[in-house]
């Protein structure tokens, strides 16, 4: 092209200020935006009005290839192929579905992420009268190897799987070969998990899986350890590989009470009383009626179930009462009994457990042998990454489960939880709480579990765990600790006498639950207010000592203390 030279610049190309930009940008910007809000309008109004047409799937895909995150155009968009597949032919809806899956494809090529879309293919591919599973499970390798970490992807491809004849040992291959791609890719160790059970069931014990096929996996997972430490993907599996039992549902103690009334239920596991299991109570062999209860006075989830027997207790008799715990079809799961005599005020029978028994199971399911070899191989790993909280905390767990009352690993659980403390600092809270969780399981693990005084002073801890197998205590002393909540005493309805002296305590939440509570000491705690209290105002307490906390400083402290404590004893 040729342009005459001209000294005053006429003829030269001519090239937009910043601000003409910027203008043309911004009126192009409104131009976009009038056109999306006339979009959602006339879809709204057409969904408003009951017309599920071609006309509405229109509108609303202008709309969803910019934005596939708008839920409503697609909740209205499934409407419109419902309307279609009760009133068009088959092969009409087979095609429109068809071109519905197109048009997916291009909505998570703008966001892969999208949970609108992968939601909107799996209804689309529930509703399809042909449904082609194979290209379902090709996109999902696709859009996994352009991101192998899109768990949308991996619970779409679970989806397929799971609704179509997929080989399972296929897909077992498929996590293999990723996983060897790439140790870091957590979805497929999941996806994993999840295969595993179903293809290779342990007879013995449903959710597990044979242990010829465990010792394998062990193999592979040490692979991805050895080779990169610091990856959690890898760990992670490596504990559900160590797995964890299950308790079978049972009755672990019950408790009769002439003074409250009461029938207290202690189970292994948590249940709903009238949501899947039922308990029923006899009192020579006549059934008693009334509502279950937990600690807290509500019918949520618990392991501790309270029945007050509205007219009492017979009188002038001995007493066998019975419970039986039964299933929802009525049939009985397990029953305890217990005799209460004439003039006794209570009776109990309470489980006893193996030491090193009770808590074991919630450690890991693995065999023993597993364990052992399983624990040699991490301590080869420790010996060269001597300050990875991984391999720290592996061993920790290990060690646990293996040594339960901590006869055998003692010195190096404890050297453990000290050294991840040191390297992983950050959660230095929750190895601190881990210890004392050890530390409880270990006493309670050997305690009589008849016990109604117990001490738990001095032993650095930081919270109390477990505290419903404290059920039956009367008097306890949590002090010198680094306590700050007495939550977890709500678990102890029969407590009586509380010592917590020397702690961190800034509240009473939990107590009010104890309602046989007459003795409280919580000297030199973080207590700031006298108002703190008034939820045991209910509560039977004649004993309260609060000195050394801040509230002292609050002028006729004790004053405003026997205001909302009316039973408290005169100085």
């Amino acid at each position: 092209m040729y342009i005459k030279y001209d000294p005053l610049g006429h003829g030269r190309l001519k090239v937009k200020t910043t601000a003409q930009q910027e203008e043309a940008k911004r009126k192009e910007r409104e131009q976009k935006l009038k056109l999306y809000t006339a979009a959602t309008s006339g879809a709204f109004k057409k969904r408003l009005n009951g017309e599920f047409d071609e006309e509405g799937l229109k509108l609303t895909g202008e709309i969803l290839s910019v934005n596939p995150d708008f839920y409503s155009l697609w909740n209205y968009r499934k409407e419109i192929f419902l309307f279609m597949k009760d009133n068009k032919e088959t092969e009409f809806v087979q095609k429109l579905m068809q071109d519905e899956l197109g048009f997916l494809e291009s909505c998570l090529k703008v966001n892969p992420k999208s949970y609108g879309a992968w939601h909107h293919r799996s209804f689309i591919l529930e509703n399809m009268p042909l449904p082609d599973w194979e290209r379902e499970l090709q996109l999902c390798n696709t859009f996994l190897e352009y991101d192998e970490r899109n768990f949308h992807c991996w619970d779409y491809r679970r989806f397929v799987v799971l609704t179509s004849d997929v080989d399972l040992e296929q897909e077992l291959a498929y996590t293999t070969e990723k996983i060897q791609t790439n140790f870091s890719n957590y979805s497929s160790w999941h996806y994993r998990s999840k295969l595993l059970p179903v293809i290779f069931p342990d007879p013995t014990h449903p959710v597990r899986v044979q242990e010829d096929i465990l010792l394998q996996e062990h193999e592979t997972v040490q692979n991805a350890i050895f080779t990169d430490p610091d990856d959690q993907s890898a760990w992670f599996y490596h504990r559900w590989l160590l797995g964890r039992g299950r308790k079978k549902l049972q009755i672990s103690c019950v408790h009769a009470s002439r003074k409250t009334n009461q029938i207290l239920v202690l189970l292994t596991n948590y249940i709903q009383v009238n949501h899947g299991h039922q308990l029923s109570v006899n009192i020579n062999s006549s059934p008693v009626t009334g509502e279950w209860r937990n600690v807290t006075g509500t019918n949520s989830y618990s392991i501790i179930w309270i029945l007050t027997v509205k007219d009492g207790f017979p009188g002038g008799e001995d007493l066998s009462i019975g419970v039986t715990l039964l299933t929802e079809s009525d049939c009985t799961q397990f029953s305890q009994g217990l005799q209460l005599a004439e003039g006794q005020d209570e009776a109990w029978t309470m489980a006893s457990y193996k030491a090193g028994t009770r808590f074991s199971i919630e450690l890991s399911a693995a065999a023993s042998s597993t364990m052992e070899k399983e624990l040699e191989a991490i301590q080869e790993l420790h010996s060269v990454e001597p300050e990875n909280k991984w391999v720290l905390l592996t061993l920790l767990y290990l060690m646990k489960a293996i040594d339960p009352v901590h006869e055998k690993y003692q010195d190096d659980i404890t050297e453990a939880i000290e050294k991840l403390t040191a390297v992983d600092s950050k959660r230095k809270a929750f190895y601190r709480d881990l210890k004392s969780k050890f530390m409880m399981e270990k006493i309670l693990d050997v305690q009589d579990v008849n016990t109604r005084d117990m001490t738990l002073s001095g032993l650095d801890l930081t919270s109390l765990c477990h505290t419903e197998w404290m059920v039956l205590v009367q008097e306890l002393d949590v002090s010198q600790n680094h306590l700050t909540s007495l939550k977890p005493l709500g678990n102890l309805p029969c407590l009586v006498v509380l010592i917590a002296n020397n702690n961190d305590i800034d509240s009473v939440e939990g107590l009010q639950h104890c309602k046989q509570l007459k003795k409280l000491h919580l000297q030199k705690n973080a207590l700031r207010t006298v108002q703190a209290f008034s939820t045991l105002s209910s509560l039977p307490l004649e004993d309260v000592n609060v000195s050394g906390n801040p509230l002292c400083n609050i002028e006729n402290y004790t004053e405003a203390l026997k205001a909302i404590l009316p039973t408290l004893a005169p100085s």
